[in-house]
């Protein structure tokens, strides 16, 4: 069972490496690379969960024979491992819309101020050129 509380934890420590290189990478802007490791996270979210189902029944089952408070400290553990993961994802989720919606809202102003500075730049020609043939 303590074998199964560390493999819980260092699951838990790998996703939230993860979720740090998704932000860090879809900060850069690498799209592609950054769908690749949320897959990869995702991934590793369902194995945590199933390791849990699995490390959770196999506690269920020999809870008969071990002691009752081990048992529920270990599933403790496990609810928070899964809590923690949940967060993570959410954290990812949240980080990868912000940054989405920030990205579109800068390429939506740039386009905008390319468009006036542009306007700008013909009106200008434009009325120098009428001003020289008056």
């Amino acid at each position: 069972m303590e074998d199964a509380v560390v493999v819980e934890v260092v699951d838990v420590v790998v996703v939230l490496v993860d979720v740090v290189v998704v932000v860090v990478v879809v900060g850069g802007g690498e799209g592609v690379v950054a769908v690749v490791v949320m897959i990869v996270v995702v991934v590793e979210i369902v194995v945590v969960v199933v390791v849990v189902v699995v490390v959770v029944v196999v506690i269920v089952v020999e809870g008969v024979v071990v002691q009752a408070v081990p048992v529920l400290v270990v599933e403790v553990v496990m609810v928070v491992v899964v809590v923690v993961v949940v967060v993570a994802v959410v954290v990812v989720v949240v980080a990868v819309v912000v940054v989405v919606v920030v990205v579109v809202v800068v390429a939506v102003v740039v386009a905008v101020v390319a468009v006036v500075v542009v306007g700008l730049v013909v009106v200008v020609v434009v009325g120098l050129v009428k001003r020289k043939q008056v």
